[in-house]
């Protein structure tokens, strides 16, 4: 009896502190989105301005959404080698440590645009901006929405989610036949027209990434690995 009642304890103790560990891991990927978040919008409202400054922050913080991402990645193998996860939980970690791969890409897709921003700010703007905003505002919505799903173990909104890509997607098309034209009509616009191209395929990386993020939650809730669309 003594020793059945101990087993029971040391087991709710090791559930404990699996859950409390469980619950860091997820607030350290919520802060970690939170972080790439700011550097997508700061790098895009950077090119918008012209800020120099803002775009050299944007620069200077990847190392931060870096050091996180290692941290969150190694909490992860430290759980897997030191606790007893069940099959849910193993999901769960497992689903962790590619979020916080694809936050980091993101990042690095932010920097990116930052550094495509600096260019930008030496020269005349080509045109005025309509579509790449428009853009930012759709990954913003689908990052936000693709963490509201795994903190929420929402498997229909993550695939829901997902779905959104392709109107990324079409602005990202809109993006290159608009940009195009300026090229044809004077080839002193390629330069700039490309750097543009570019802040527009960062942009639709992007979106593939939070896609990937989605496809991750899916993964944890049901234990199915999907794939949505081609990218």
């Amino acid at each position: 009896m003594g020793t059945g009642l101990l087993m029971t304890d040391k087991s709710l103790q090791a559930r404990s502190t699996l859950d409390h560990e469980l619950t860091r891991l997820r607030d350290n990927v919520l802060k970690l989105s939170h972080l790439v978040d700011r550097a997508i919008e700061g790098s895009v409202q950077a090119l918008k301005d012209a800020n120099v400054d803002l775009a050299r922050q944007v620069i200077a913080d990847d190392e931060q959404i870096n050091a996180l991402r290692y941290e969150v990645e190694q909490h992860c193998y430290l759980l897997l080698a030191l606790q007893q996860p069940t099959a849910r939980d193993l999901r769960a970690i497992v689903t962790a440590i590619h979020i916080a791969v694809e936050l980091e890409r993101m990042g690095d897709h932010a920097r990116g645009i930052a550094k495509l921003a600096i260019q930008l700010a030496q020269e005349p703007p080509l045109k005025p901006l309509i579509d790449i905003p428009r853009m930012t505002v759709v990954c913003h919505e689908m990052l936000h929405a693709s963490l509201d799903a795994y903190l929420t173990r929402n498997a229909e909104l993550a695939e829901r989610t997902a779905r959104r890509d392709d109107e990324v997607d079409q602005l990202d098309e809109q993006v290159y036949r608009e940009l195009l034209t300026y090229m044809l009509a004077d080839p002193r616009n390629i330069t700039r027209a490309t750097q543009l191209l570019w802040v527009s395929h960062n942009l639709e990386r992007i979106a593939d990434r939070i896609t990937n993020i989605c496809e991750r939650v899916v993964f944890m809730v049901t234990g199915e690995i999907t794939e949505s669309g081609d990218r």
